[in-house]
């Protein structure tokens, strides 16, 4: 499996498989979404984009970095998120870089979005698919965050299969400066639980394939059926707990 890791300005339209890597947290915040009910997660260029959208669409869910303001109805926080009820709801997600990256791919043959919590998922996905080769976009900092780096890591031993411990890849999240700040309170809209979160690998069973609808960019959950060839795959209905998992 050959693998390049390029920062958000480094992307060319040339990708044919792309992976969009935001461990902290805006991956993991939309992992949670799906696992407490979303059906679609659209992706937001800017604040007055995901406005714009939620004008159109009043009974959709605004989410974004930073503290609440008028408009919005959710943060970019996964113990936030964890303890909403989404059931059958569409969100839609903007995030300083997360997002971003996501939307510099959507173009591509097969585009994915991931961090540590779907991170077995994504690579069956990539495996399933016959990719033989995956641009990982590291969003945060520019390419130079060192969980997306680490998350890359792990993605890509998991792809050449190797079966990586994680935790030395946990471990440069655990101690970068994003989880730092999150720690420190130093975000607005954290939740003390966010680094921890953000660390649970596999801690869902599906990937996010990311596509254009209705010239929109969604994300949405999958599952690779056990019998798929050729990129074959079907998406699945998010579990719903009652409780917050």
């Amino acid at each position: 499996m050959d693998a390049r890791v390029v920062g958000i300005p480094e992307v060319d339209g040339t990708e044919q498989v792309a992976v969009v890597i935001d461990v902290m947290r805006a991956f993991t915040t939309a992992a949670w979404a799906f696992h407490r009910g979303a059906t679609k997660i659209v992706l937001a260029a800017d604040q007055d984009e995901a406005l714009a959208i939620k004008a159109r669409h009043p009974t959709w869910l605004a989410l974004k970095d930073g503290a609440l303001v008028s408009g919005f109805d959710l943060v970019n926080s996964p113990g936030q998120i964890r303890e909403a009820d989404l059931t059958g709801h569409t969100v839609i997600q903007k995030t300083t870089a997360g997002t971003v990256g996501a939307l510099a791919v959507v173009e591509a043959e097969l585009a994915l979005c991931a961090s540590f919590a779907v991170a077995g998922a994504t690579a069956q996905a990539l495996a399933d698919a016959g990719a033989d080769s995956v641009t990982f976009v590291a969003t945060g900092e520019d390419g130079h965050a060192a969980e997306d780096l680490a998350c890359a890591d792990y993605l890509h031993g998991l792809l050449t299969g190797n079966r990586p411990d994680p935790a030395p890849c946990l471990h440069r999240a655990r101690t970068s400066p994003a989880a730092a700040d999150l720690r420190a309170g130093r975000r607005h809209g954290a939740h003390p639980a966010d680094v921890e979160l953000c660390l649970e690998v596999d801690r869902f069973d599906f990937a996010m394939k990311l596509g254009l609808e209705d010239e929109m960019a969604v994300l949405r959950p999958l599952r690779t059926r056990p019998d798929a060839k050729n990129g074959r795959e079907t998406a699945i209905r998010p579990h719903c707990p009652n409780q917050p998992g």
